[in-house]
């Protein structure tokens, strides 16, 4: 039956469940808040719908304003995507009792799955293994009284929600009641919920899940395996399917489990099953369930052929799977790479800004929120791109994937792009020993070959003035042309990041036509794909592609080189300042308090991420320009001090 499907969610997986959908026959309605409104998604809908501001909690998390938009646009069914209020069973109630149609689990599915502590209950029901943890009670002294009993390191994970948010480590019993605060600090902003559970923090974790889909006739199969070991703050950055490494039994065991899960509380929809694999003992427990589509499906699809949103839209109607297990097969590798707007040189940032071009690889899956003028804004999560590759086996695709990367071109955001190609080299990888801790444990290089990507886009921009030259009308004109004459200077070029080269004797812009001014691409080092460069003359901007990471430069002369503001002077003698551009979370200390260091100063938000700002030595606060709430641009000084704050350790 066609459907008219409303998408309550943005960016790259509204735009790939349009893409479904309307294959299938469907007309599709976006909804957007107002920095969304001239985004891709929203193009991509037959229509849209503008659902309010800015800030989550007016927009793309209000139940009614969602609503509203499906009475306006007359929709008969709603896919949450995942994130916002995909695993809401109270939103999947409100559209179930507004007569349309949930494109996912029944809401009662979502209720008992969407706290872990209820999840863990009813996995030991199913004869699955959790791990030991105590979840009785929230009191903090009991809570503490739990972690020394299990045993010190223990994790502190929010009962409520996914997607890494809300998670602590407490290594010792010193660390406890700072974890706790953070971890139920997070939870409840994030979610609502401030309940948590504390667990044995397994110290080889692999994090192992398994892809499976239900039907409302009682049908319940699994689509294999993924490892999602890659992550920072227990947000997953890279993904494989199927996972490798794992003896045949433990895969039968777990995909058994999951699918024992799952037939327990009567799952009708496509969801994952997650655990932890113990790399020591080779364990696996129950992790949780996330009762939606995950954001790394596409590794799942490219292995088995199954397209997990059409099977979700027509399970939404009531239709059988029409897929048996035997019907499943296993072909190949996949992997995917998220592409987050952050330096992630520099403790993974958030970065902002207005992307001005996107070179997009041959043979690669590309889901994106993103296209040439996109802004990407701190009001979101930086994910803003998934690069997904298949190949006859693992070693394929690892080598498809560098290829991909390789190719790749996003200009005026910096980007994960170049961790992804470093990681990829790394021989934990190569060998399949990654864990969850590998970062935590890894030395990440300290900064980008600035000077070798420099080199390329000075290459590059030596190309684009010569092929802009000789196209120029000017040297049509014979002999007696009055070309002009194309300057040479010393010009410096500088990256996003603030990354300075000299780069001597480059030609300057020369006169330019309507025609010849607009940007253009070249091969920076000759070569076609590899290592693409992009330049635009009008503008000054050049940008490369070095070792799997984009850089975007400015070409500017030595008297328009940067000099620190006076906000970089003042943070260079102690001044705390906005290192991204963020919403005030929380404000923690006023003027006259003494700090030692370390001692948290200022909470902000970006990307739905929090993150602590702390004091870099002792010294005794002096102003505090901020309020909650408050939105903060990069650099802006937030927190000064009487006496320089020099580190005494």
């Amino acid at each position: 039956m066609r459907q008219r499907i409303l998408v309550a969610n943005r960016g790259e997986i509204a735009r790939r469940i349009f893409a479904t959908a309307s294959r299938l026959g469907h007309q599709t309605v976006a909804v957007f808040a107002e920095p969304d409104a001239a985004a891709p998604f929203v193009a991509d809908a037959d229509e849209s719908v503008g659902i309010g501001p800015a800030a989550l909690s007016e927009s793309y998390l209000s139940i009614d304003k969602i609503l509203q938009a499906a009475t306006v646009a007359n929709a008969s069914a709603i896919h949450p995507g995942y994130g916002f209020l995909s695993e809401n069973p109270a939103f999947a109630k409100a559209v179930v009792d507004a007569g349309l149609i949930w494109v996912g689990p029944s809401p009662n599915v979502i209720a008992a799955m969407g706290s872990k502590i209820q999840a863990r209950r009813l996995a030991v029901t199913a004869d699955v293994d959790v791990i030991p943890g105590f979840d009785s009670s929230q009191d903090a002294h009991e809570l503490a009284t739990a972690a020394t009993a299990i045993g010190y390191p223990v994790l502190i994970k929010a009962s409520g929600g996914g997607g890494g948010k809300g998670i602590r480590i407490a290594n010792t019993a010193a660390d406890f009641a700072k974890a706790l605060n953070e971890a139920k600090t997070e939870a409840a902003r994030t979610f609502g919920d401030d309940r948590v559970i504390v667990e044995r923090y397994v110290d080889s974790p692999r994090h192992i899940e398994v892809q499976i889909v239900g039907d409302k006739h009682g049908s319940i199969i699994h689509l294999g395996t993924r490892d999602c070991s890659v992550q920072r703050r227990y947000q997953k950055l890279f993904e494989e399917a199927p996972a490798r490494g794992l003896d045949t039994s433990i895969v039968d065991a777990m995909t058994s489990a999951a699918v024992r899960m799952a037939t327990s509380v009567g799952y009708d929809s496509a969801g994952t099953v997650e655990f932890v694999v113990d790399g020591t003992t080779g364990e696996f427990f129950f992790l949780e369930m996330n009762t939606r589509l995950q954001v790394e499906h596409p590794v799942t699809e490219l292995v088995t052929g199954i397209d997990l949103v059409e099977l979700q839209i027509r399970v939404a109607q009531g239709e059988p799977l029409g897929i048996d297990q035997a019907d499943v097969t296993i072909t190949g590798h996949a992997i995917e790479a998220r592409l987050n707007a952050e330096d992630w040189t520099a403790g993974f940032i958030p970065q902002t800004g207005t992307v001005n071009h996107v070179a997009i690889p041959g043979g690669a899956r590309w889901d994106s929120s993103i296209e040439a003028g996109s802004v990407i804004s701190p009001h979101y999560d930086p994910m803003i791109a998934k690069l997904i590759v298949g190949g006859r086996d693992r070693d394929d695709a690892m080598a498809r994937m560098r290829h991909a990367l390789d190719e790749l071109l996003i200009v005026g955001v910096s980007t994960t792009a170049g961790f992804h190609r470093w990681l990829l080299d790394q021989p934990q990888l190569i060998d399949g020993q990654i864990t969850t801790r590998f970062l935590d444990d890894t030395d990440l290089p300290a900064a980008d070959d600035v000077a070798g990507a420099a080199d390329l886009a000075a290459a590059a921009w030596r190309e684009a003035v010569r092929a802009n030259r000789a196209n120029s009308p000017w040297s049509s004109t014979g002999s007696k042309r009055l070309t002009p004459h194309i300057n040479t200077a010393t010009l410096g070029l500088i990256d996003l990041l603030g990354h300075t080269y000299d780069a001597a004797t480059l030609p300057s812009t020369p006169l330019l036509s309507a025609a010849n001014g607009r940007p253009q691409p070249f091969p920076a080092d000759g070569r076609d794909n590899t290592n693409p460069a992009w330049v635009d003359i009008a503008s000054r901007t050049v940008a490369v592609n070095h070792e799997g990471q984009s850089h975007t430069f400015s070409v500017v002369a030595r008297t328009e080189r940067w000099a620190p503001d006076d906000a970089d002077k003042r943070a260079a003698s102690g001044a705390i300042t906005a290192p991204f551009p963020a919403v005030v979370a929380d404000v923690l200390v006023s003027p006259g308090d003494d700090v030692a260091s370390d001692d948290p100063l200022v909470v902000i938000e970006a990307m739905k991420m929090l993150h602590t700002l702390a004091a870099p030595g002792p010294g005794r606060v002096a102003s505090v320009s901020v309020t909650v709430g408050d939105q903060v641009e990069s650099a802006q000084v937030l927190v000064t001090f009487d006496t320089p704050q020099e580190d005494d350790r």
